[in-house]
């Protein structure tokens, strides 16, 4: 399993960013993926998933902000980050989860850095 993420970079608070997850060595369609951040210091935290049929969940804190999608012809996962916060700082990983062994396969993550 391999998760490519990219698209992270430095942004002025209330700016944009796309993030991309490319997958392989998994059958795309049929899982869930998702995206967490870690900030210095802190634990790793859930960003938002979504589910094979399109269902989405989002952490409290991004709500009516983030968009999470899917494209699985192009087997890529995108989060979509509006009016971004300094406390939305942090590196952002990719991530799958084997719903059989429940391991979890994390990307190499991408900065996001908001400044104010």
């Amino acid at each position: 399993v391999q998760l490519q993420a990219s698209g992270g970079g430095l942004v002025q608070a209330g700016g944009s960013l796309r993030l991309s997850c490319a997958a392989s060595g998994i059958v795309f369609s049929s899982n869930t993926l998702g995206w967490y951040r870690q900030a210095p210091g802190n634990q790793r935290e859930l960003v938002a998933r979504i589910a094979s049929g399109g269902k989405t969940n989002y952490a409290d804190s991004v709500k009516g902000r983030f968009t999470i999608s899917r494209d699985n012809a192009r087997r890529t996962v995108y989060l979509q980050m509006n009016s971004l916060k300094p406390e939305d700082t942090a590196r952002y990983y990719c991530n799958y989860a084997n719903p059989v062994t429940g391991y979890n396969y994390w990307g190499q993550g991408t900065q996001v850095t908001v400044s104010s």
